[in-house]
């Protein structure tokens, strides 16, 4: 007979299973569907699932019932069958697996995403059900998971308390920023969590291994209890149709080891993951020596990256008018005549705006030709990069290139967007599809995709023939300048040539490329697109330390590292990563200048200190001066 789970965590690490929706979708199963009712119309494909994590190594095995309460269960007409999908999932669970493995009844958050406002009582009741339907078969544990509000979390512990002595897991989704959902620190989260009866606390879903590593870093040594981690494989990738996630299970081979250091007892997969990624977590951990992990212990293993330092900035004003216009020639026109530097500025996920502005002033000081922003990358909610196009060119005198994604605008806000930028005077963008909502901070949002990026460019050419979207003729004609982006990171370059010369066949005046950390490559792309009629702009991400890299190249759609790169940054963090990342980007423009005028310089975490001391290299190369 297997021991309680509480005991078992005080003796070893268990390895967790993987991805319960995105597998079956991987399967050919569609989105859109309760997978949930798969528990009871397809309960072999369930089971079947179960048995591929079981012969991976997983022993906690999580029901297949995270949504399966009213409130999800309703817009499929199964509200009615919350017991019974709840029963159907521990039995399956149970049937396919052997003995020594653990099943864990899974509930997930009802609040999260569009049903932030559901009343408490509703909530308890919807909650409720599942809690009796999942211990009813006597499940070895329950496993609270993609939880984002404290609240919610220990509504639904104190709930099974009430009942059941049952060891109680709670996960919280969420990225680096040690804070919950509804405004409180980790540490403290996870102590209220224990003082109401929770048995393991940890992280899922929302991030991959780099974010959750980052969160338990910045909680410090404060977790007095066993954490169980579940990440996502990366952040995935919309490719010919399909989400694709990009994290392999060596790079969660070599994570596994870095969370069981930190004192993970549970350690498996979420969105994405695979049994080939819970085949490595388990082969990785096998004989890793269980130590207790004190306080000391903890902070000596954790590397989170030490603040960038910032030189005091002069004060910008923000607000009001009048200020600069960024007229003159083109980044086209320039680009044809000397190098030309753009470079990238995320906006900020907060109302202050102090740090982009003095970032945009010292790139201006350094002589950035533009400063590119992106609209919501990874679908993660960012301030308007309309708002701060127009107050960079009011109060900076530096031209704003606008990204502009296809994934959050109708065909009709799409055309708003465009007629207002046209009105500020912005007239450079950049076309881009974006990430898919579902994998951002708001995952119950909508993606939108009315266009493609090759119609969000055709639609854009033709305001500036003075015809809008609907075929109707203008007042007068837009000036955009217009531009597509290019992945060359890729297998195959030349069709990914191809592609691009559909967009420029769609209109597209000139490219911006994904970050590129290879010389070889970067002479390769320039023979690849010798032909092309428009400019190329290079891009050139620095590293900000080797987890930086790390993640790039493990977990990000587009980007990849080179072996010697990777090496290069390993271990390296704070100022010595920092300034191994600029002398690395230092000797990719080496490489780039001697082929590409056009530079595009991506700006890591907002140091815009690295990306000015790149933008000033430029000119130093290229004796231009600025």
């Amino acid at each position: 007979m297997k021991p309680d789970l509480r005991e078992a965590l005080g003796s070893r690490i268990l390895t967790g299973d993987g991805a319960m929706g995105t597998f079956l979708y991987q399967m050919g199963f569609p989105v859109g569907v309760s997978y949930e009712e798969f528990n009871i119309l397809k309960p072999n494909v369930i089971a079947d699932v179960h048995r591929r994590y079981y012969e991976a190594g997983a022993r906690i095995i999580e029901t297949n019932t995270f949504s399966a309460n009213r409130e999800s269960l309703i817009r499929y007409g199964l509200d009615s069958d919350v017991a019974a999908i709840n029963k159907a999932g521990v039995q399956i669970a149970r049937s396919a697996v052997g003995s020594d493995a653990y099943v864990v009844g899974a509930i997930g958050s009802i609040r999260a995403g569009k049903r932030k406002n559901i009343r408490s009582h509703h909530l308890k009741q919807s909650f409720q059900q599942q809690i009796d339907g999942l211990l009813s078969e006597e499940v070895d544990g329950l496993l609270l998971e993609t939880f984002y509000d404290l609240e919610e979390a220990l509504l639904v512990l104190k709930l099974v308390r009430q009942q059941s002595a049952v060891p109680v897991l709670c996960q919280f989704a969420i990225e680096k920023e040690a804070v919950t959902q509804d405004g409180h620190t980790l540490a403290f989260a996870f102590e209220r969590l224990k003082e109401e009866g929770a048995d393991v606390v940890g992280f899922n879903c929302r991030s991959g291994p780099n974010g959750i590593l980052r969160a338990i870093d910045a909680i410090g040594a404060e977790v007095s209890l066993p954490m169980s981690i579940f990440p996502n494989a990366g952040i995935p990738d919309y490719v010919d149709g399909k989400y694709l996630y990009t994290a392999t299970p060596e790079y969660f081979a070599e994570s596994a080891r870095k969370f069981a250091d930190r004192g993970a007892r549970i350690i498996g997969g979420c969105c994405g993951t695979t049994p080939e990624h819970i085949a490595a977590i388990s082969a990785s951990l096998d004989g890793y020596v269980l130590r207790p992990v004190s306080a000391e212990m903890r902070t000596a293993v954790m590397t989170a990256e030490r603040p960038v330092v910032i030189a005091p900035q002069p004060e910008i004003m923000v607000t009001g008018s009048g200020g600069v216009n960024a007229a003159g020639p083109s980044i086209v026109d320039l680009v044809k005549e000397r190098h030309t530097v753009i470079v990238e500025l995320d906006p900020p996920r907060d109302l202050d705006i102090r740090k982009f502005m003095a970032g945009a002033a010292a790139l201006k000081e350094a002589g950035a030709d533009a400063v590119t922003m992106a609209d919501n990358s990874l679908a993660v909610t960012r301030m308007s990069n309309l708002a701060l196009a127009s107050i960079v060119q009011q109060q900076v005198g530096l031209r704003p290139l606008v990204h502009i994604a296809c994934r959050d605008r109708n065909l009709i806000g799409t055309q708003s967007h465009m007629m207002g930028l046209d009105a500020l005077g912005i007239d450079h963008v950049l076309a881009v599809t974006g990430d898919p909502a579902r994998f951002g901070d708001l995952p119950d949002s909508s993606s939108v995709y009315d266009l493609t990026s090759f119609e969000m460019i055709r639609m854009i050419k033709q305001l500036n023939e003075g015809v809008s979207f609907s075929g109707k003729a203008l007042k007068q004609k837009a000036n955009f300048i217009t531009g597509a982006a290019f992945n060359p990171n890729v297998k195959y370059l030349d069709k990914a040539v191809q592609r691009l010369e559909r967009k420029i066949e769609y209109g597209a005046d000139y490219i911006m490329t994904q970050p590129v950390y290879n010389p070889d490559l970067i002479i390769q792309i320039a023979e690849a697109t010798r032909h092309l009629s428009v400019p190329i702009f290079i891009g050139i991400m620095p590293l900000a330390s080797g987890r930086n890299a790390e993640y790039l190249h493990n977990e990000v759609p587009g980007i990849q590292l080179s072996d010697e790169v990777r090496k290069r940054m390993a271990g390296l963090e704070g100022e010595a990563g920092r300034e191994e990342g600029v002398r690395i980007a230092e000797e990719l423009l080496e490489a780039a200048l001697p082929h590409f005028k056009g530079i595009y310089l991506i700006t890591p975490f907002l140091s815009y200190d690295m990306t000015v001391k790149l933008t000033r290299y430029v000119w130093q190369k290229t004796s231009v001066a600025r």
